[in-house]
């Protein structure tokens, strides 16, 4: 049986989760509002990536008889001033989201839940991954400066996740 503390800090991580697909969601909108295609569907992808470690959470609660607890969802923002700004804000809440996965993982460990920590691994090792995916166009886009062709270029090729 999960004891209370981790299904009551299980239910926030949902709703963290759930607002990381919102915050995508409504980035994705503002780069459609660009006409940057390529970096709306990075976005898009994202969403549907947050929503499903949201449901992973959600469906481990289930799996171990807990109840589920769905929050409200905070509004994020709409407006940017440019893709660097966007990806900066993307870079900076991969980072929050792995310091609440950590000290979801420290919790785990406080109160011997073996399967939680199992669970916890797991999304560790994605956060060094959505971190370094953030990390690395970010600095794409400093080295463009975000001008011109090469936030053309980098459209294209965000436009490709997912085809892969």
């Amino acid at each position: 049986m999960i004891s209370a503390a981790m299904q009551k800090a299980i239910n926030e991580q949902i709703n963290k989760e759930l607002y990381s697909s919102y915050l995508y969601l409504s980035m994705a909108s503002f780069f459609e509002g660009q006409n940057l295609p390529g970096f709306a569907k990075w976005m898009y992808v994202q969403t549907g990536e947050e929503r499903e470690h949201g449901m992973k959470f959600y469906e481990y609660l289930v799996d171990r008889g807990a109840k589920v607890e769905l929050k409200a969802i905070a509004a994020p923002a709409t407006v940017w001033k440019s893709s660097l700004e966007v990806f900066k804000e993307v870079q900076k809440h991969e980072a929050f989201v792995t310091a609440s996965i950590n000290a979801l993982y420290e919790l785990a460990l406080g109160e011997k839940d073996y399967p939680s920590q199992i669970l916890l691994q797991w999304f560790i090792s994605e956060q060094v991954e959505e971190e370094k995916n953030a990390a690395e166009i970010v600095q794409q886009l400093e080295l463009i400066d975000a001008k011109g062709t090469a936030v053309l270029m980098l459209d294209h090729q965000l436009g490709h996740r997912g085809k892969e």
